[in-house]
């Protein structure tokens, strides 16, 4: 495949809007109340807790109300069960989409664009939660982006035609909830990664010779 140059591959992760939900997916450590295909719960069990990679088990109501929004938004931006209208409803009326690495921001309708978008590109696409804190409004997740390359992605080089190729993207997810929305998510992935497990890879002698 012929290298796409440092400032292609910089812009084409700019149009890459999806982080973490660069969106994602049910998350297979998170796959007790979620991913079973259950509404997503007022409130999490024990049980349900027991399942989860949480750095403490000791949560009040409210954080217990926090993490079921969170893994709801989780399950209804996998492929498979794609709900475009429930993970923008569970933002607040002001909240935010943030692909801090691609530097985009997404708001209102915006965030309808965010899901399908990813599922285009990694129709399997979803996420496999290492580590998760939960601290009051704010719960912070270690997780990997996983998937498969199997739609075209766009960049301003042309199309890059997909390969089949399996994607294992680290990322990090912070969620900022208030009164049971989420009032903003920042999303940190593994551009890099992602790129080179599709494929595309920097062309690091272009930008050595440009001066």
């Amino acid at each position: 495949m012929k290298l796409l140059s440092r400032k292609t591959i910089t812009a084409a992760t700019a149009i890459a809007v999806l982080g973490g939900l660069s969106i994602a997916a049910a998350p297979t450590q998170a796959a007790s109340p979620v991913a079973s295909g259950k509404a997503a719960h007022a409130d999490l069990t024990p049980g349900d807790l027991a399942k989860l990679p949480l750095t403490d088990r000791h949560l009040t109501k409210r954080e217990r109300e926090n993490l079921a929004i969170v893994l709801r938004d989780y399950h209804v931006a996998e492929g498979k069960s794609l709900d475009v209208d429930t993970f923008v409803n569970s933002f607040a009326e002001d909240g935010v989409f943030n692909d801090m690495v691609a530097g985009q921001a997404y708001r209102g309708a915006a965030l309808g664009a965010v899901l399908p978008y990813m599922a285009n590109l990694f129709p399997n696409v979803h996420r496999d939660l290492k580590r998760i804190t939960v601290n009051g409004d704010v719960i912070s997740i270690e997780l990997s982006i996983q998937g498969t390359f199997e739609g075209p992605l766009q960049s301003p080089a042309g199309t890059v035609k997909p390969t089949g190729a399996k994607v294992d993207v680290p990322t990090a997810d912070f969620w900022y909830l208030h009164d049971g929305k989420v009032e903003k998510f920042n999303c940190f992935v593994g551009y890099s990664k992602m790129y080179s497990d599709m494929g595309v890879d920097f062309d690091w002698a272009s930008a050595v010779n440009k001066h």
